[in-house]
């Protein structure tokens, strides 16, 4: 898929776009109206951006989500549900323009080549800490559109245990592993976006590990109180 060399950017205070994830979006605001249109008409895609910490103004996090709208439904009111889902991990660039929404420059990021070895080592560890997850009870709380019929567009469901470890079974690319596995647990803001902005693959897991590791640790300690 070729991407574009500049697109809208839509800065939210904690939403984190992955590649390969699915993102549920509710549009409201007058100028993400005008950008869903314009991008709709276009080449359907737009980045999610984490809005930096203590920054009244409008500020996106420099490493952001690229997102292809897959699914857009309109309301009578001018509101709009729609699902994203993240294709890159883009780094933005210079600001094209900020009215009547901001546009910038966007590089896409590739990760660079790993000791395979290592990787898979770290991979079977992430997995051994998700089964402690399911052990202990944790949830699964990164929000996924409901699979069921509702009038309620923005309606979400957590994935449960069985989904998130069945298709972690299934997939190969241990990039794909890292990104989804920190979208499907990871419930905070700063450690969703540590990973996202994390390039190195072995890095990028080893910090799913601590965040993995710190969480089951509270975990624990709550239980034994």
């Amino acid at each position: 898929m070729k991407l574009p060399s500049e697109v809208p950017i839509m800065t939210l205070p904690n939403a984190t776009l992955f590649p390969q994830a699915l993102l549920p979006l509710y549009i409201f605001e007058p100028k993400y109206r005008q950008m869903l249109l314009d991008s709709l008409n276009t080449n359907r895609m737009f980045s999610v951006a984490m809005q930096k910490p203590g920054r009244t103004r409008e500020t996106p996090s420099p490493i952001a989500g690229l997102g292809l709208i897959r699914v857009s439904v309109g309301h009578n009111d001018g509101t709009s549900h729609l699902i994203l889902q993240g294709i890159a991990r883009v780094e933005l660039e210079e600001t094209v323009r900020y009215k009547p929404y901001r546009v910038q420059r966007i590089r896409p990021i590739e990760s660079p080549p790993c000791n395979e070895l290592v990787v898979d080592a770290l991979l079977a560890k992430v997995r051994e800490l998700l089964e402690e997850r399911v052990k202990l009870g944790m949830p699964f709380p990164f929000p996924v559109m409901s699979k069921e019929k509702s009038s309620k567009a923005a309606e979400t469901a957590g994935f449960s245990a069985k989904d998130v470890l069945e298709y972690l079974d299934k997939l190969s690319d241990p990039e794909e592993v890292a990104d989804l596995v920190s979208c499907a647990v990871l419930s905070g803001p700063v450690e969703r976006q540590t990973i996202l902005e994390t390039v190195d693959l072995e890095a990028r897991l080893k910090h799913l590990v601590h965040f993995l590791m710190a969480e089951i640790t509270r975990q624990r300690k709550d239980k034994n109180r």
